[in-house]
């Protein structure tokens, strides 16, 4: 009776454990420049469903994110951001809704590696 038990726990834990292993933390860089710029950065990941933690560390511009893989992916994580006004390593805000920030938000857009602006050489 005790190893049935055993076994039949065994099989539960291992079953919890291959529910959780679709969770998927990644970090990338985000532009942005304060708490205000936090806020929004960290509503807009977390808007995304299948994210379950989002947080941007103004310091080093990474986000880190904790997100279910089955649910979502870091693409659509960056979108939801750069929609936000925001841009991310893959995806840049629309100039309308980076225009739209608070002044204390509007980052520095310049180090954006932009691939249009690497081939023609000029800079906006």
């Amino acid at each position: 009776m005790k190893r049935t038990m055993l076994s039949l726990l065994t099989m539960l834990l291992m079953g919890s454990v291959a529910v959780f292993a679709q969770s998927k933390t990644e970090k990338f860089e985000v532009k942005g420049n304060c708490g205000m710029c936090e806020k929004r950065i960290e509503k807009a990941a977390k808007s995304v469903e299948g994210v379950s933690k989002a947080d941007w560390d103004k310091e080093t511009m990474m986000a880190t994110v904790v997100f279910d893989e089955s649910q979502t992916s870091i693409d659509d994580i960056q979108k939801a951001i750069a929609k936000a006004g925001h841009d991310t390593g893959k995806h840049k805000a629309s100039d309308e809704v980076y225009n739209n920030l608070p002044a204390c938000c509007k980052y520095d857009r310049s180090e954006t590696k932009d691939d249009k602006d690497d081939h023609h050489g000029h800079q906006h």
